[in-house]
């Protein structure tokens, strides 16, 4: 089946180049010179793409993508902009253009973006918006990621993830820890082009300095000591899909010029070669931290964030939206139960209560940390506010000063409960069945931590 473009541009030579084009990728191509001819010809027919200038004679190519998107918009539109006119493009894109091009045009490029365009899912209207499965059959059929929840500022989350799907635009995904962040950047991918290409996660925090280099851009055999392969790095891996930088702020400043430059240049050299291979893909970053303000404290690059911060999504966070509780603990329970083999045992009114009051610093990573430590450890069908360990929770998020603790959440309460688990298998001369006794638990529950927490 054919597919057919739309030319939007006031320059017959432009309009003749891109029709040309088009002809030799085996893609029919209408044109038009003004809004209205746009207008015109797009109630006509059906488009697959659409490709508009920016500056047309009875108006702009932002007029002709908001046209599209009000009344036709599983059509894609790409913009056409003057050289240099970086802000048009920027505009374009946060308006919901998939990709945007610069003239004079090079056709290479031309053909990547509508070969891309090209590629994009058609939603249905009723579809459009990504709400989660309404049953626990369906998501079992459907591992796709997710955001659960009815609330206003999820449904404008989940709205603003489906239009960045359809985009080429580097999205910048701000809030705290534990909302959802990767889970909205592999949304994003699962719903673009790309989707059929890989999806590259990079927590940036997690990587040594001394061995960053080598993570992103891989390395020839014998480019350093211990270096006995060759080796493919992230950038090479994310090729024609999605490379998705979780905490891009913990980038130390050398690594920022030289991801700078992959991103101007779209070429990676691997550490020990000599020359620069094309790479082609999306990036998605996401931090907990204020990116404003480490470029305001000299550690961070403004045009690097400017790069990555062409459209922002935030992640609300668990406190801003106490109506979805409910949803999610019902929802991550089944998961849960489900995953480890037991039937979910009933939520109680005051168990409820408490977690809608709870204020939960660590967002829904940490509601469904709670819930899968309650579950292991609950030995009735109904679980209550006591089986929560809410009071634990808490004193363990508590702000903390200087020499004090400075592990993760769930790392923390993990560390407690093994010392206190030592105490009194020592007390008890290991004897479980008793030591089970003094802290006041099951022999069931205490088998379950010993194996959680790998204690012997």
């Amino acid at each position: 089946m054919s597919k057919h473009v739309l030319i939007v541009d006031d320059e017959a030579d432009i309009r003749e180049l891109l029709v040309l084009t088009l002809l030799r990728m085996n893609i029919e191509a209408q044109t038009a010179s003004t809004c209205q001819e746009a207008f015109a010809q797009l109630a006509e027919r059906n488009f697959d793409l659409c490709l508009t200038d920016m500056r047309l004679p009875d108006g702009d190519g932002l007029m002709v993508l908001n046209h599209i998107a009000e009344r036709y918009g599983n059509t894609p539109v790409a913009v056409i902009t003057a050289f240099g006119s970086t802000d048009n493009a920027v505009a374009a894109l946060k308006a919901g253009a998939f990709d945007y091009l610069a003239k004079p045009i090079q056709l290479k490029q031309l053909r990547e973006v509508v070969t891309s365009a090209l590629k994009l899912p058609k939603l249905p209207q009723s579809q459009r918006r990504s709400a989660p499965p309404s049953s626990s059959t369906e998501r079992a059929a459907n591992e796709a990621p997710r955001l659960l929840g009815e609330s206003a500022p999820i449904q404008r989350a989940r709205d603003m993830i489906a239009k960045l799907a359809r985009s080429q635009a580097p999205v910048f995904i701000s809030g705290e820890s534990g909302t959802g962040k990767e889970v909205a950047a592999r949304m994003i991918h699962d719903g673009s082009a790309r989707r059929d290409a890989p999806f590259m996660p990079v927590n940036c925090g997690a990587i040594p300095e001394n061995l960053m280099e080598s993570e992103f851009f891989g390395h020839r055999k014998g480019a350093f000591t211990g270096a006995e392969s060759d080796r493919e790095g992230f950038l090479h891996a994310a090729h024609g899909g999605t490379l998705f930088l979780d905490e891009v702020g913990d980038l130390p400043l050398a690594m920022q010029v030289k991801l700078l430059r992959v991103i101007q240049d779209k070429k990676v050299r691997k550490l020990g070669d000599t020359a620069e291979e094309p790479v082609d893909f999306r990036i998605i970053s996401a931090t907990h931290k204020s990116l404003g303000e480490k470029v305001t404290a000299g550690e961070f690059r403004q045009d690097l964030f400017y790069r990555l911060n062409v459209i922002e999504l935030k992640m609300p966070s668990l406190r801003e939206i106490p109506e979805d509780i409910p949803l999610l603990v019902r929802e991550l329970m089944q998961r849960i139960a489900t995953q480890s083999g037991i039937t979910a045992p009933e939520l109680g009114a005051d168990a409820l209560k408490a977690l809608i009051g709870y204020d939960f610093p660590g967002n829904v990573r940490e509601l469904e940390n709670i819930l899968e430590r309650s579950l292991a450890l609950c030995d009735g069908k109904t679980l209550h506010e006591p089986d929560l360990y809410l009071t634990e929770a808490r004193d363990a998020a508590a702000p903390i000063t200087a020499g004090e603790r400075t592990l993760p959440l769930h790392e923390y309460l993990d560390q407690v409960e093994r010392e206190q688990i030592m105490k009194a298998l020592e007390q008890t001369r290991f004897n479980k069945t008793a030591a089970a006794k003094v802290l006041g638990i099951t022999f069931r529950s205490l088998r379950y931590r010993l194996d959680r927490l790998g204690i012997e």
